[in-house]
């Protein structure tokens, strides 16, 4: 390879990801945020640590941590991977029993460090901190509103309105925090920290997942279980939607800041592609979740084929399910490098295809001359399936049949997931066949709601979406979106 080329083909940022996910090669999906949270533990900062990291496939661009000693905040944030941003010199500054933390996939809000989390305030009662997860669909108006009345912002992240609006109550701090949610719309999982207090929150729909657990006396939250395995805390429940809860001398109160009845409406993307396969969701666990996932597709499609494979790595549960229920051997017909960070924004078609073999490549002796079963999570503009599909030909495959272990996603999301304009998403004006010619798969089947909501144990439920939200697939959003033209794509967290 000339110098040239190489140096065309490596990262260009200053760090790491730098601007992950803006203009990668592969369509998918774009990671939201993860946040992390310790109640009295001396070792606050570190099993932050162990949580961001196992949260890392949430946000992969910034990572914070803020703790209290009782008296004063120590924190620091830093643009990058967890394990970039922090180092044994800088852990050792971070003293206290009190912490939240944050890992960072921006969308809307800036790609700078102003904008990493937690984000810092002094106001009048000592030291605040906040971390979201999620998009607050009316921030734009509710900022407008309070710079006209004297607000100044430090950043463009919409968590900061938040912190704007309990600032300036004259209430006490869990009750303003009570108000301040109350104002704002969206999906949303927070954590608020005083020099003495922690705060969470989740949304009146829940559509943004926060757990509780416990270790050695000491509350944890975190954005996904798996979060809590990794530091041997044991789970204790999810956060309920509208409730808010406050840890301070007096120890736990639950309470709510949101009485009215409203759908539950968890995210079914956490489900079907965002969220960890060790990690549990509503009592379900993520893996045997995708598997049955993939079962049901079985159930709804049998395809004659040869080899069933899974595109890394979210779709491998889905793959081998349906591989359980059909009898057709499940192969690794695909391999992910993981190591190749952000790269390849290059000028030529040429190695752009070039780039995603270095991402992803096929296992010719696997395919090569067999009728292929492709499992994926989703189709978003289509352009990740069809290089895929070419690969998968290349190789030497003779058919390749495509099951996607979702609907056809059709509309764009408000609530905290980097989704393109509708305009841009495939399904959004191309019927399915119209999507198999785009990809050029022999044939492609998507999975329905029915059996998506079965999956993932939904159908007990008295609510027919099974307490998901389906909106990016059947454009019925569970909360208002529109704000005049004021409201907020994706997530700005």
């Amino acid at each position: 390879m000339s110098d040239e080329l190489m140096t065309q083909t490596l990262w260009t940022g200053d760090y790491y990801n730098e601007g992950s996910g803006k203009d990668g090669l592969f369509d998918k999906l774009k990671e939201e945020c993860g946040v992390f949270g310790v109640y009295r533990h001396p070792d606050a900062a570190s099993l932050s640590y162990y949580g961001l990291h196992a949260l890392q496939h949430r946000g992969e661009e910034s990572a914070g941590i803020c703790v209290s000693d009782g008296s004063e905040f120590h924190y620091h944030r830093g643009m990058g991977l967890v394990k970039e941003v922090f180092d044994k010199d800088i852990m050792a500054s971070l003293g206290g029993d009190i912490a939240i933390g944050h890992v960072r996939y921006s969308t809307s809000g800036d790609s700078k460090l102003t904008n990493a989390q937690p984000l810092v305030f002094k106001y009048r009662d000592g030291d605040l901190a906040v971390a979201t997860n999620g998009n607050i669909v009316n921030a734009l108006q509710i900022r407008r509103e309070l710079e006209q009345s004297g607000s100044i912002f430090q950043t463009t992240s919409d968590t900061e309105v938040v912190a704007h609006l309990i600032a300036r109550s004259p209430k006490d701090l869990v009750e303003a925090a009570k108000d301040a949610f109350n104002q704002i719309v969206g999906g949303f999982a927070f954590l608020v920290m005083t020099n003495d207090k922690l705060i969470a929150a989740s949304d009146p729909h829940g559509l943004r997942p926060l757990t509780m657990g416990r270790l050695n006396g000491a509350y944890i939250f975190a954005s996904e279980t798996c979060a809590l395995e990794t530091i041997g805390a044991e789970l204790i429940r999810d956060i309920e939607p509208g409730e808010l809860l406050v840890l301070d001398k007096d120890g736990l109160r639950e309470e709510r800041f949101e009485h009215g009845k409203h759908r539950k409406a968890l995210c079914a993307m956490e489900y079907i592609y965002f969220a960890r396969p060790d990690s549990d969701l509503n009592g379900s666990n993520l893996h045997a979740a995708r598997k049955q996932m993939g079962r049901q597709m079985a159930m709804e499609c049998f395809i004659d084929a040869d080899v069933v494979t899974g595109v890394p790595d979210s779709s491998i549960s889905a793959a081998i399910g349906y591989a359980e229920q059909t009898g057709i051997p499940y192969e690794l017909g695909m391999i992910k490098n993981k190591y190749t960070g952000r790269t390849f924004i290059q000028p030529s078609q040429e190695l752009r295809e070039q780039g995603v073999k270095m991402k992803l490549s096929a296992v010719r002796r696997v395919v090569e001359g067999k009728r292929v079963i492709m499992i994926d999570d989703s189709i978003v503009r289509g352009t990740t399936s069809r290089r895929i599909v070419n690969m998968l030909r290349d190789a030497g495959a003779t058919e390749v049949h495509v099951c996607i272990t979702s609907p056809p996603f059709k509309n764009p999301c408000f609530y905290g997931i980097d989704t393109p304009d509708r305009k841009e998403l495939i399904a959004s004006s191309k019927t399915i066949e119209e999507i198999r010619q785009e990809i050029n798969a022999d044939s492609l089947h998507f999975l329905s709601f029915e059996g998506l909501i079965e999956a993932v144990g939904g159908n007990n439920s008295s609510d027919p979406k099974g307490g998901l939200c389906l909106a990016c697939f059947d454009n019925e959003y569970p909360t208002q979106v529109n704000f005049n033209g004021e409201e907020k794509f994706g997530c700005s967290c």
